[in-house]
């Protein structure tokens, strides 16, 4: 990455004077810098960076605008990775938040660069005391893994392709890897995968990461990787296909989840299930009205084709739920209702599991990764009645899309102690500090501060 962590700061490091709105006067740069912020209008405006001036027309360090103190992001030290010049720096006053703020000049610093565009300036920042460097670096590089696999057009990100960024990881993080491909679905009893995926060129897949000591606690991560969504012969229109490379947002982060785990080398027993598939139209695409025979054996009404995220996870989440996990967590790019009821900022989750919930609420408030508790209001499961098969795979007035969604996927989970649903947006549609318009990591910091509080050392 761009920005480089130090753990000592060198003699020949700038400082970075933090200073929140209209509090100038505050700040202990020296006054000639006081003055000069102010001859160029700097007041501490959330986000702005004002370098200094020093002799020869060097530099001699920068301001940092907090913002008002109740409105500002400590991520928003991102702005910094991207407006100072190269070399190396500090923090004049460690931040009232330095760990976050650590991370956000990491993630700020982000830029996806595989087709041509330019990283960012590289940048070396001491980082401040009592800090851990390490985790910081662990949570950017998971943030990282996420964003740069959604940002990859789906014709360099299929289902193949998917495959081999999950067996690099694994590869890195000694973790085994198997993989079960076309018609070896349905010998392995994983028929909704391998309907949803048979219409196009490169084969449907479920991609099986495992990684940790058997007899530690069992979490399984499930992450939707349709790697771009048609729609299916309910085909979308073209404006609603132009992100469809984000389709496989699920998969991106809970890789990017797993990179973390498995790199703070947690003492569980992790699995990593991603059915990997393309919902493309063909001749044998599966059909409206068609009834699908599930793994867990219920059978299922095709109400939409466009409603595929669901029943590739549900494969998957009943294979998941067969081991009887401590823990089962799905991630999908799963409803456009989501985004209807909390924006593309809040994804919502959903569980039954009071303690999980409440862990969940506290950690995105703490490490500022937004969630909201959603209800899986059980009377909806009516709206999923079908007449000829056990359930339909959409309700057919359009309401409650999303909790219906996670109605849906809670019928193939039975087993696990504890089980959340995460329905993830996946993507930055306007420009942030600490993150550029594109692929996005959401909530994976939060679960991974749940599970370090649970399971850490």
């Amino acid at each position: 990455m761009p920005v480089t962590l130090l753990s000592s700061k060198p003699a020949s490091s700038l400082p970075v004077y933090t200073v929140e709105a209209d509090s100038l006067d505050a700040c202990d740069a020296p006054k000639d810098a006081i003055a000069w912020a102010r001859a160029n209008g700097f007041a501490g405006a959330a986000g702005r960076v004002l370098t200094i001036p020093g002799k020869n027309g060097a530099v001699a360090g920068a301001f940092f605008g907090l913002g008002q103190p109740d409105a500002a992001s400590p991520l928003d030290t991102g702005a910094l990775a991207r407006h100072l010049p190269e070399g190396d720096w500090h923090f004049a006053a460690a931040p009232k938040d330095a760990e976050l703020a650590t991370l956000g000049l990491m993630l700020g610093s982000y830029a996806f660069t595989r087709y041509g565009k330019k990283p960012r300036s590289a940048l070396r920042f001491a980082v401040p005391e009592g800090v851990d460097a390490g985790r910081v670096e662990r949570l950017a590089g998971g943030s990282v893994l996420a964003r740069d696999l959604i940002n990859t057009p789906a014709g360099d990100m299929g289902p193949d392709a998917l495959e081999a960024a999950t067996r690099a990881l694994a590869s890195e993080h000694g973790a085994t890897m198997a993989v079960t491909a076309g018609e070896d679905l349905l010998t392995e009893n994983l028929p909704m995968i391998h309907a949803v995926g048979r219409a196009a060129e490169a084969a449907p897949r479920l991609l099986d990461l495992r990684w940790g000591r058997e007899a530690a606690p069992k979490v399984t991560l499930v992450g939707k990787g349709v790697c771009f969504d048609t729609g299916g012969l309910d085909i979308k229109p073209a404006a609603g296909m132009l992100l469809m490379k984000k389709d496989m947002g699920g998969a991106a982060n809970v890789l990017g989840l797993a990179s973390m785990l498995m790199a703070a080398k947690l003492d569980i027993r992790l699995r990593v299930l991603i059915p990997a598939v393309e919902n493309a139209v063909a001749g044998n695409a599966f059909r409206p009205g068609d009834v699908l025979t599930s793994r867990k054996g219920l059978t299922v009404e095709i109400g939409n084709t466009d409603a595929e995220g669901r029943l590739v996870l549900a494969d998957a989440m009943a294979l998941a739920d067969e081991e009887e996990p401590e823990l089962l967590i799905d991630m999908a790019t799963l409803t456009g209702a989501a985004r209807v009821a909390l924006g593309p900022d809040v994804p919502p989750f959903y569980t039954d599991d009071e303690a999980l919930a409440g862990a969940l609420a506290r950690a995105s408030e703490a490490v500022v990764d937004p969630l909201w508790r959603m209800p899986l209001w059980k009377p909806y499961l009516s709206r999923l009645d079908s007449k000829i098969a056990d359930i339909n795979n959409v309700s057919l007035d359009g309401f409650a899309g999303s909790p219906i969604a996670g109605l849906f996927l809670g019928r193939f989970v039975e087993k696990a102690k504890s089980w959340a649903h995460f329905d993830i947006y996946g993507w930055n549609p306007v420009d942030r500090p600490y993150a550029p318009v594109g692929g996005e990591a959401q909530g994976i910091r939060a679960i991974e501060r749940v599970l370090t509080e649970r399971y850490g050392k």
